[in-house]
């Protein structure tokens, strides 16, 4: 039996208590069998800042060991799951931290890590941390995806064991946009789809609705959101895990995927996303050019072509790479690949990607580099090397105790 690692031993340095108003904000219950967790920052649409991560890994932990427990239900208040890390907050303090940083535009070259430009990687490190506990969960995991569900949302779903669709759910990976990479194991998961969806996910950011994420396994259950409440009602009287899967069967369905779904094109996806180049990708798709989808063409093209032109060739790298590895490897990597957006190492697009979408929403980021070739293969390597001096520690993730975190997800 594996024992209960204690928070501080889960989190780098000392893991902050929540106090009453931080707990407000990721409510726990436990009825009958079953504990209940909800977010609870709807006027964010449950976004995920610190306190509600240290939260959520409390409840977790507490749960886990707790035999009175049988599974853990996660669900969101408001019209979203949970839209994402509130990666807004985790740009002021990088920002704040960084005295080269005076404007989000500036031209960004070598700078110096401060506090604040830590205790934003710090957000990172726990979250990442969270999303492994999350896949190494000893029972069973049931998130209630009943609308947006996105970026860091996907992190405290997709690892657990159930996740159950709706036609309200919105999914997306929409980190290229914002100057970052797909991250909380989403060079695992998306790297499991069939083909080259995964990579046509994370470059474009393009949003699934339930029924697609359940054809593909990123879902494993369907039920409408009118059925909820009964769902919910049943398996709060589960006496075993086994009775968890049986319930859920019972009221899932298999609803049909849309017309415009992008599930209707995965020939075309595989042929233009698997070029082994993000240039390659591009001139793949201008060739598909033509033969009666164009206007899908032109979409996938632009989100492209809009998107940073460094966060577009780590993702590729990313991805690729997470195909050989575990949940836990790929987490260590992603948390490398965090911190050098985070530092600004090799670029400022991370900063100048959240002033332009998130803070003065004027949707117009000036990338730097602007274009694909002036990212060099070396600066994509340098977001995957080995932390060095005045960087901070790696991400420390307790694998012999609990697991790479590599088994199976139903597909995934």
């Amino acid at each position: 039996m594996l024992r209960r690692l204690a928070p501080r031993s889960m989190f780098k340095g000392r893991m902050p208590s929540s106090s009453a108003a931080d707990a407000s904000e990721v409510l726990g219950e436990q009825s009958g069998s079953v504990a209940v967790g909800l977010l609870n920052r709807p006027n964010k649409l449950n976004s995920l800042n610190e306190n509600m991560i240290v939260r959520l890994q409390e409840l977790y932990q507490r749960w886990e060991t707790d035999s009175n427990v049988v599974a853990v239900i996660l669900k969101g208040n408001g019209r979203a799951f949970c839209a994402g890390g509130d990666v807004a907050s985790v740009c002021e303090l990088g920002r704040q931290g960084n005295l080269r940083l005076p404007r989000f535009h500036d031209n960004l070259m070598v700078l110096t890590s401060t506090g604040r430009q830590h205790q934003a990687s710090g957000f990172f490190y726990k979250e990442y941390v969270l999303n492994y506990y999350l896949a190494t969960f000893k029972k069973p995991h049931v998130a209630f995806l009943n609308g947006v569900v996105m970026g860091g949302g996907n992190g405290v779903s997709v690892h657990g064991k159930y996740r159950v669709a709706t036609e309200k759910t919105l999914f997306a990976m929409p980190e290229t946009a914002l100057g970052l990479h797909p991250d909380v194991g989403a060079s695992y998961f998306l790297s499991r789809l069939d083909g080259h969806l995964g990579e046509y996910l994370g470059l474009t950011g393009e949003r699934l609705d339930g029924a697609d994420m359940l054809n593909i396994g990123l879902a494993t259950h369907y039920v409408p959101s009118e059925r909820l409440a009964s769902l919910e009602s049943e398996l709060r009287s589960v006496s075993s895990p086994e009775s968890v899967e049986e319930t859920l069967g019972k009221f899932s369905g298999r609803p049909p995927v849309q017309g415009k779904s992008c599930l209707h094109r995965l020939q075309v996806i595989n042929a233009c996303f698997s070029g082994d180049t993000v240039e390659g990708i591009l001139h793949a798709l201008e060739r598909e050019r033509g033969d009666g989808d164009d206007e899908w063409l032109d979409k996938a093209t632009s989100k492209l072509k809009g998107a940073s032109p460094t966060s577009l060739k780590i993702t590729l790298a990313s991805i690729r790479r997470g195909r050989q590895e575990s949940l836990a490897e790929c987490l260590a990597r992603e948390y490398r690949m965090s911190f050098r957006a985070v530092s600004a190492k090799y670029s400022g697009d991370f900063y100048e990607g959240c002033r332009a979408i998130l803070i003065d929403k004027d949707n117009r980021p000036r990338w730097d580099p602007s274009k694909l070739e002036g990212v060099s293969r070396e600066v994509v390597e340098g977001y995957f090397a080995a932390l060095g001096d005045g960087e901070g520690e790696e991400l420390q993730l307790p694998v012999g105790e609990r697991g790479t975190g590599a088994r199976s997800r139903a597909r995934i």
